[in-house]
């Protein structure tokens, strides 16, 4: 088993670089066989990626928590997941190269740098430990995904303005799709990170003693929570639309990418994973 783990290490950068590839020749070429292979690649991606990480948890018998190349891994899976279900939910496949990118990234380094550290603490064995990381990344990744859709909505909206009919323009969905494609992975990150803050607060007191409600981590995802949540409120109370909300998508995505990396690696008393 450990060998078929050292194999899909190796095949999904490449499974992840021909999905890219197949989704770019749809986006900038309008190749109909590519057309009609985004969604299979999309699929076979996916559930090559997840048996990767059953797998894996299966045999070094801990979630793949317990180093930053493990999350890296754990966080490509998510961004596809998120991206999958608002590629079903909206039936638009124009945004999926922007989107997949990231996730054929993150595993390249993933694949690249990961190994197995056999000292891990019994707590990081946890599986429910791994179902609050999991939400929290899936929160995460729909919150990157939104911050996709909010700056193609700008350069779209930048396009049109400045009369600049590029590939951009003709190939992208429109503002009012991108928006609400925008605003549905926004949803989705919400109610991720809020089961994520619950299950956090709930469970992490009785593993860690030493636990602080002010620990930076604590602070700086509660604080991404009240800003998506906020904007949510604006959206349906005060009618916030459009670029204001493409803002704050980007606005909320730089402290979500803040928090995972600075506070997380040299803030936080806990939230660690090295």
């Amino acid at each position: 088993m450990s060998f078929l783990i050292y194999i899909l290490q190796i095949i999904l950068p490449v499974v992840y670089f021909a999905t890219i590839w197949v989704y770019a020749k749809a986006f900038f070429s309008n190749i109909k066989l590519a057309e009609k292979l985004q969604q299979p690649l999309l699929f076979s991606t996916l559930f090559l990626h997840a048996v990767y990480i059953v797998i894996r948890a299966a045999v070094f018998e801990h979630p793949p928590i317990t180093s930053m190349f493990e999350i890296f891994s754990l966080i490509a899976l998510t961004i596809v997941i998120v991206y999958s279900y608002i590629e079903l939910r909206t039936k638009n496949f124009s945004t999926g190269y922007f989107i997949l990118i990231l996730p054929f990234f993150f595993q390249l380094i993933s694949s690249l740098f990961i190994s197995e550290n056999k000292d891990i603490a019994p707590a990081l064995r946890n599986a429910l430990l791994g179902f609050h990381v999991t939400s929290a990344l899936l929160g995460y990744a729909a919150i990157t995904i939104a911050a996709v859709y909010g700056f193609l909505y700008l350069m779209l909206y930048h396009d049109i303005k400045s009369s600049q009919f590029s590939v951009i323009y003709k190939r992208l969905p429109n503002l009012e799709t991108l928006e609400r494609m925008s605003f549905t992975a926004t949803l989705f990150g919400f109610v991720l990170l809020t089961i994520a803050i619950i299950v956090g607060m709930i469970w992490l007191p009785r593993v860690f003693n030493t636990i602080s409600y002010t620990d930076p981590k604590l602070l700086g995802t509660l604080f991404i929570w009240l800003i998506y949540g906020g904007g949510l409120i604006a959206k349906q109370a005060a009618g916030w639309q459009g670029r204001r909300m493409m803002v704050l998508s980007l606005f909320g995505f730089a402290l979500a990418m803040f928090s995972m990396t600075v506070i997380n690696i040299f803030f936080s008393e806990f939230h660690k994973f090295y």
